[in-house]
């Protein structure tokens, strides 16, 4: 659902994530295409995050990560060589991103640690759960 977050202030901790109180925004709940939209902390900064059902991997693009972890490429792991197809054509895997994301609720804040494949050519802007860790933690939409 489209969020709002009480403080817009960065998270020093994990346990400070609590603080974020996140409710949907009024009157905002069922707009088609935005209920898997989230905002997430990862690296004690604001990220936006996908759910795509329709995804069988978690992504990220290279330039993202380029343009907001300044470390990134110390944190790479080889992936197993895949082919990855969008509408706009084939894009080329090189590496797996470990990223701890940190989703604010009201009642608790979840905690996961998904791999995602890093894109050389991908136009995401930000992080995209597929259905892997998806099926890994029980996540149903």
């Amino acid at each position: 659902m489209p969020q709002d977050t009480a403080n817009k202030n960065l998270c020093k901790h994990t346990e400070n994530a609590n603080t974020f109180l996140v409710t949907p925004t009024k009157g905002m709940e069922y707009i088609h295409g935005t209920a898997t939209r989230m905002t997430v902390f990862i690296d004690n900064s604001q990220h936006p995050l996908i759910i795509d059902s329709g995804s069988h991997c978690s992504i990220v693009a290279r330039t993202y990560l380029y343009h907001h972890f300044p470390n990134w490429e110390t944190q790479l792991f080889p992936t197993q060589a895949k082919n990855f197809k969008s509408a706009s054509g084939k894009m080329s895997s090189i590496w797996k991103i470990i990223k701890e994301i940190i989703i604010p609720h009201r009642t608790g804040n979840i905690t996961l640690n998904p791999g995602f494949v890093v894109l050389e050519d991908a136009h995401i802007q930000g992080f995209s759960l597929g259905t892997d860790y998806q099926r890994m933690y029980g996540i149903d939409i």
